[in-house]
């Protein structure tokens, strides 16, 4: 039963990397295994058959979201963009309950109130989600051609893109987006299953020379970020997730930041409803896994 609940978790974590605005490492922290996700990263070596056996299970289901959602997005987005942002802030809002509550025994634990320090990480990390959506240029990269510099700038691009997939409150997807590289790797992971389907091999080959460096450099990105933010809560562990706690927050603003610089934000009765609905089945969808992942 675990292993099943891990996978969804996993797919809700896939699906929320594939949308603009939302943070895989936001769902992460509402579906209360963030910090098992960082510890078994971080301690693979000191624990591997342990840290391995979770990771795959959260792997699984995070390799199924973004590939079952990759061909959804545009329909979903398209034709109901507002019920469906609603349901993802239903599950970022699901998880605010319980990073309070570490904050606070983190707090009561050491003796201490909240202060400047847990306040300005806050507003910065606030600001920064907030402001995030509205840096993009509207560009989008050109990946028809593959060249030795463009593997190199994939890479990197991956290492970027999964740094911030791993940060709470900051969307990967968005980041890719700002950089130019969103639509063109949707449509590289939509036309190598399309080439794998048909046989295309000269298809699935050049799939396989974007997608293969960007994952390597995702991978990376994941490693590295994962050390520092297993340093922070180590040393500074109420005013980091003071400034996670600052970031989920700001999650719902930049979702409608972008979908309004998209044009895709519009409102009428009967979609409201539908979306307040699904924000509430969010909600407690991301109370009912987090209250499990837990007590893990």
């Amino acid at each position: 039963m675990e292993i099943i609940m891990n996978i969804i978790r996993g797919i809700l974590i896939g699906i929320a990397n594939v949308i603009p605005g939302v943070s895989g490492g936001t769902m992460a922290v509402s579906l209360g295994i963030y910090d098992k996700i960082i510890s078994s990263v971080t301690g693979i070596i000191r624990r591997f058959k342990e840290s391995m056996w979770f990771l795959l299970q959260i792997f699984v289901g995070v390799g199924i979201g973004i590939i079952g959602f990759a061909y959804a997005i545009e329909f979903l987005f398209g034709k109901y963009p507002f019920p469906t942002a609603m349901a993802f802030i239903g599950l970022i809002i699901g998880g605010i309950p319980m990073m309070l509550d570490a904050l606070q025994l983190d707090l009561r634990r050491k003796h201490k109130k909240i202060g400047a320090g847990h306040v300005s990480a806050f507003l910065l990390l606030f600001a920064l989600a907030v402001a995030l959506p509205l840096i993009g240029t509207g560009t989008e990269a050109d990946l028809s051609t593959i060249q030795v510099k463009t593997i190199v700038i994939l890479f990197f691009i991956g290492m970027i893109t999964s740094a911030t997939m791993v940060v709470p409150g900051v969307s990967g997807s968005m980041v890719l987006l700002i950089l130019g590289y969103y639509n063109s790797i949707i449509s590289e992971i939509t036309g190598f299953l399309d080439a794998l389907k048909e046989m295309n091999l000269t298809g699935v080959g050049h799939g396989f020379a974007v997608l293969m460096p960007f994952g390597i450099g995702v991978i990376v990105g994941i490693v590295v970020i994962a050390k520092l933010i297993e340093w922070l809560f180590a040393h500074y562990r109420a005013i980091t997730y003071s400034a996670i706690l600052g970031l989920i927050l700001a999650s719902p603003f930049a979702i409608f930041i972008n979908q309004y610089k998209t044009g895709t934000l519009s409102f009428s009765i009967p979609t409201v409803l539908i979306g307040v609905v699904l924000m509430l089945i969010g909600t407690y969808v991301a109370w009912f896994l987090g209250g499990l992942g837990s007590q893990d």
